[in-house]
């Protein structure tokens, strides 16, 4: 089960950033596009669903509700 550790800033960061590279993915060309791509796609998803591996992995917690 995943238990929410990304924060209601954090998400609504993540959110932008991730609109951000994705326009410069669909904008842009070659390997960097796809990178942005992936990256976009990875901060849109923990945006949405609030919980980041990467967090859990060092056991950061940016969501005040336990």
């Amino acid at each position: 089960m995943l238990i929410k550790n990304v924060g209601k800033i954090d998400r609504v960061i993540r959110l932008a950033a991730g609109a951000a590279l994705g326009y410069f993915a669909y904008t842009g060309s070659g390997t960097a596009a796809v990178i942005m791509g992936v990256a976009a796609a990875g901060a849109i998803v923990t945006g949405l669903v609030g919980f980041c591996g990467v967090y859990k992995l060092f056991g950061i917690n940016t969501c005040s509700v336990d």
